[in-house]
């Protein structure tokens, strides 16, 4: 969505067995590429909870794009009462003893990026608060933080501004109601149809039928100055010129691949 015209720039469906998070890259590379070619420039990335992760900010800080994106609830910028030092990549534990960083790896569970950070025993024998820190069987300190901690620390910075708290209400308010006259009105309440393609031709004519009707309202619309409504004309223009090709695109490789 476009927060500015409320208008839809990209619709697509995907399976059911992946998340939201891993559908980002696809989402952003295909919406770059539409707008560019339209002489537009995407300047911010607002999105709700589901589109969190590290990989994907550091995506979109590469490609030039301020993501507004709150972390989910599992994310911690390392243990309670531990203060990371950035310059040498190490941790400060409660009593001042310091956690060094030990190397990187791939969460199996998660899939995820992480890097893990452990003291010697010699580092923790004789700590007073060594059996509320370690536990019952563990020698010395050592857990794990996600890869993209910086990535994570300058989004929730955003987020938690004045700016991100005005992206959240502009999300809210532009891009939510929308989904509900997509589900209510425009016929995605439920796909009568088998397989992704299907669904795909069925969102697209939903998502063109939309903005036809942001396109009619604006030619309908007497503004006292033309300039505003003459940027918002060729904007919708040139979006909904945009689904359309899309859905053709769709349409001739479906096509390709039957034959």
């Amino acid at each position: 969505m476009d927060t500015a015209h409320h208008v839809i720039t990209d619709i697509r469906a995907y399976h059911a067995d992946g998340k939201d998070n891993q559908q980002l890259r696809d989402i952003v590379e295909r919406l770059n590429r539409r707008l560019w070619q339209k002489g537009l420039v995407w300047q911010n990335c607002v999105a709700d909870t589901g589109y969190s992760s590290g990989v994907n900010y550091a995506f979109l800080e590469e490609r030039g794009l301020k993501s507004f994106i709150p972390p989910h609830g599992t994310y911690k910028g390392g243990p309670d009462g531990f203060t990371y030092i950035d310059v040498h990549d190490h941790y400060i534990c409660p009593k001042g003893k310091v956690i060094p960083f030990t190397k990187v790896f791939n969460d199996y569970r998660t899939g995820t990026k992480k890097k893990e950070y452990r003291a010697s025993k010699k580092v923790c024998s004789g700590c007073p608060i060594r059996r509320s820190c370690l536990g019952k069987g563990a020698q010395e300190k050592k857990f794990s933080v996600t890869y993209y901690r910086a990535e994570y620390q300058r989004n929730n910075k955003r987020v938690n501004s004045p700016q991100g708290r005005y992206m959240k209400g502009k999300r809210q308010s532009t891009v939510e109601p929308v989904f509900g006259i997509l589900t209510q009105f425009m016929g995605l309440r439920k796909i009568n149809t088998i397989g992704i393609n299907q669904a795909n031709k069925c969102m697209h004519l939903s998502a063109m039928a939309y903005n036809l009707k942001k396109f009619l309202n604006f030619q309908q619309k007497r503004a006292k100055s033309g300039t505003g409504t003459l940027e918002a004309k060729s904007f919708i223009e040139n979006i909904l010129k945009s689904l359309i090709s899309a859905l053709f695109n769709h349409l001739y490789i479906t096509k390709q691949r039957l034959a």
